[in-house]
């Protein structure tokens, strides 16, 4: 009993993908890839910028054109990064600032929640100045790839690679 209880544990074990010391996954790393409206003029913002406009801080492009801000439901991988390594902030804490927010009427209405990459690729095709984070492997065609500090997802300096 013990040996095929330990023979599954190793199963288990050396099925699932392994980390490299840097935080680097085996199959390579991964990034998010923000994503805006092909009309919005801006090509790149600061990670800065990023954090603001996350936040609700920062509500237009430089040409005037209104922020929707897309985000991904709370179990999506994105979400957790967004949170975590951008806002520093759990999942109660970003659900209570948004709440906040709308009650002292700083904002009208909290991010959207979007619930799939093809859901976020038909609202920013539609919606003139919404933005939205996906996995860089998934941005959909006609999308325009914002830059953050000049940088694209693929290059290796880049602030949501991990």
């Amino acid at each position: 009993m013990l040996r095929t209880l330990l023979a599954l544990l190793l199963l288990i074990c050396s099925a699932a993908p392994t980390v490299a010391a840097d935080g680097d996954s085996a199959e390579g790393t991964r990034s998010i890839a923000v994503i805006v409206n092909p009309q919005v003029k801006q090509e790149t913002i600061s990670e800065e910028e990023l954090r603001k406009i996350l936040v609700g801080e920062v509500r237009f492009w430089e040409d005037g054109t209104g922020i929707t801000l897309l985000i991904q439901a709370p179990v999506s991988w994105e979400r957790d990064i967004l949170l975590g390594k951008v806002m520093q902030m759990t999942e109660a804490q970003y659900r209570q600032f948004w709440i906040s927010k709308v009650f002292r009427t700083e904002v009208a209405s909290g991010p959207k929640v979007v619930l799939s990459n093809e859901m976020a690729a038909t609202l920013i095709s539609k919606i003139p100045g919404c933005v939205a984070f996906v996995e860089s492997t998934d941005v959909p065609d006609g999308a325009k790839v914002m830059k953050i500090d000049g940088l694209m997802p693929e290059d290796e300096n880049y602030p949501l690679r991990f």
